[in-house]
């Protein structure tokens, strides 16, 4: 019996829900709000901010929702929007 791997990029999907979720608080939105800006559902996003769900998901999502944070996508995955640079 093979056992199926493990996803391999949790801690990144976990960081990027966190991330989406600070900048969508310091821009003073709502779940239902930048959902619906991001043409998702508000489980579906929230499933994607939740630490404790693995929810991987795709480009276009990514695209919609840094759109309606006003942010770029690679500005998202660069993982550096909360972290001191040294």
């Amino acid at each position: 019996m093979s056992k199926k791997p493990p996803f391999q990029n949790c801690d990144r999907f976990i960081e990027l829900g966190l991330e989406i979720s600070a900048l969508r608080k310091m821009r003073g939105m709502s779940q239902e709000e930048l959902a619906a800006k991001a043409k998702i559902s508000r489980s579906h996003l929230s499933s994607i901010e939740a630490p404790n769900i693995i929810r991987p998901f795709s480009l276009e999502v990514l695209y919609n929702i840094a759109d309606a944070l006003n942010i770029q996508a690679g500005d998202l995955l660069s993982g550096h929007l909360f972290k001191d640079e040294k």
